[in-house]
């Protein structure tokens, strides 16, 4: 079955597709381990891990790059961050074309001006609401696979255009949209933009939407998790090691227990490099 099927499947269940985001291969395969529905390739975790900050500073390649581990690695749905398509209508076609190719289940699209700010950094600027709908209208035309899930995103900062824009964009052929946290305060207003939408928002739970009950998720959502726990756990699980292992010159005692050796290597697949070894590799001499 195409990821795009089983995310389709996945979002008519009656039950939430639960996500969280990894930003290459290996943080790809613990999630799909852990055992969630479907990965989020988010452009602010991928972009981190190129030792960079969300500021669309990466290009289309390296993003398709980093995407694309995280589809081979994972056997799980994987929503595209595409950012803002990297360019005008026209470039949305051929940044959908490129996702497609590599297996993406859904990608997103935003409608800030390119280049883009991360939402963290203060206001955003946007495009205008008619040529967020042709981003929209390209990405739906350029799609050779109609199970592909488009999801328009708005960073617009009140309820009341957020609704203009969303419901636009679900019109021009989105399937899902979502809204920045920051823009919504209370559950009433992911209410309103869900009915004006007409279609499904995909929730990120963060600060007080962590809080939601899961009935009021599935009244709004059918795809809702988490965007930075990978990436913020990563990081200080590995300053605290590192720094610790560096003032005792020695990895002994550390603060925070590793995954031994032997289940690393279970999990990142050698005994099935061996069992290939042994069927086809004959003669071959082992240490």
């Amino acid at each position: 079955m195409r990821m795009t099927t089983k995310f389709r499947e996945l979002l008519a269940r009656d039950n939430i597709a639960w996500t969280a985001a990894a930003y290459d291969g290996l943080t790809a395969k613990l999630v799909a381990e852990a055992g969630y529905d479907v990965i989020s390739a988010a452009g602010f975790q991928i972009s981190a891990s190129l030792g960079l900050p969300d500021a669309e500073l990466y290009t289309m390649t390296e993003n398709l790059n980093a995407t694309r581990n995280i589809v081979r690695a994972s056997g799980i749905p994987v929503i595209a961050d595409t950012d803002t398509g990297y360019g005008n209508a026209i470039n949305v076609m051929r940044t959908v074309r490129e996702f497609e190719q590599i297996g993406v289940a859904g990608l997103l699209l935003e409608d800030q001006v390119a280049p883009k700010t991360c939402p963290a950094m203060g206001e955003t600027e946007l495009i205008s609401m008619e040529e967020g709908v042709g981003k929209i209208k390209a990405a739906v035309a350029a799609r050779s696979d109609p199970d592909l899930v488009i999801i328009g995103r708005t960073d617009a900062t009140t309820v009341e255009e957020a609704c203009r824009r969303l419901k636009a964009y679900a019109a021009a052929g989105a399937d899902m949209v979502f809204v920045i946290n920051k823009c919504v305060n209370s559950f009433e207003d992911l209410r309103a933009i869900r009915e004006a939408a007409g279609v499904p928002i995909k929730l990120h739970l963060m600060g007080w939407l962590g809080k939601l009950s899961q009935s009021q998720i599935k009244e709004v959502s059918n795809c809702a998790g988490w965007a930075f726990p990978t990436l913020l756990t990563v990081t200080e699980s590995l300053r605290r090691n590192l720094g610790a292992m560096l003032e005792a010159k020695s990895a002994d005692h550390l603060p925070l227990a590793q995954t031994s050796l032997a289940d690393f290597k279970k999990f990142i697949g050698f005994p099935e490099i061996e069992r290939l070894q042994e069927a086809y590799i004959p003669n071959r001499v082992t240490s």
